[in-house]
């Protein structure tokens, strides 16, 4: 029996994806392994589908999702540019999902986190987009506040907002301490706050949030590279 060749594998690849859809596993793993070029690709791939689906809201909500985590990345692997490229991508789409199903918190949460995903490249964007990105948020939080991510999404606000318009690092930690609440499991959640105690020189406690993350979450390399950078004491 022949093997598959790398071209064959490549097209049952490509009708695997466009049979089977949006694939969070995928996405997450990209993600986690900071993999910038397949979020690119993935990214490439769902923004086809979202032009062609215009009033298919999960069409919308994938792409816009894929771009923010796109944005996470860059923004991670300290490509500001990049980032405000890819979250401002996703913003239409986000917009039209919040559109198309007015009542969905995450789909305003999407749009909230993108906007913010856009500020820190450039000081102007934060007078752009800054009001979307509190609105929404506090929209998806009006929505549903029961749910951890909302939460998350307000604390990550709260971390780069500074003190003197209501964030701060101490606002952020009491949304993150909501969303652990909420969501014991959510590794992000105790990623986010460990950032934030740093933050707030609270070194040995953001320790023990950043291991938190990587027991619950172990692929997820910027929690990694955040512990190494956390003093012990």
């Amino acid at each position: 029996m022949k093997s598959i060749m790398p071209l064959q594998v490549w097209i049952l690849t490509f009708a695997f994806w466009q049979n089977a859809g949006f694939n969070p596993e995928e996405l997450n793993r990209a993600r986690d392994s900071q993999d910038r070029g397949a979020l690119e690709h993935l990214a490439g791939q769902l923004s086809g589908v979202a032009d062609k689906q215009l009033n298919d809201v999960q069409a919308q909500y994938h792409f816009a999702l894929t771009e923010s985590y796109l944005a996470e990345v860059a923004m991670e692997t300290g490509d500001k540019n990049a980032a405000r490229a890819a979250a401002e991508a996703g913003m239409k789409a986000a917009e039209r999902a919040t559109m198309l199903k007015p009542d969905v918190a995450a789909y305003h949460r999407l749009l909230g986190t993108l906007c913010g995903q856009a500020i820190p490249a450039n000081v102007i964007s934060g007078l752009r987009y800054g009001h979307c990105a509190q609105d929404e948020v506090k929209r998806a939080i009006d929505l549903d506040p029961k749910a951890a991510e909302n939460y998350l999404s307000r604390g990550v606000g709260n971390y780069y907002l500074p003190a003197a318009l209501g964030g701060g690092a101490d606002a952020a930690i009491k949304d993150f301490q909501k969303a652990i609440e909420l969501d014991p499991k959510s590794a992000e959640a105790h990623l986010w706050l460990g950032l934030a105690l740093r933050k707030a020189n609270r070194d040995a406690e953001a320790r023990k949030e950043l291991e938190s993350a990587l027991r619950l979450n172990p692929a997820r390399v910027w929690a990694k590279q955040q512990l190494a950078k956390t003093p012990e004491k």
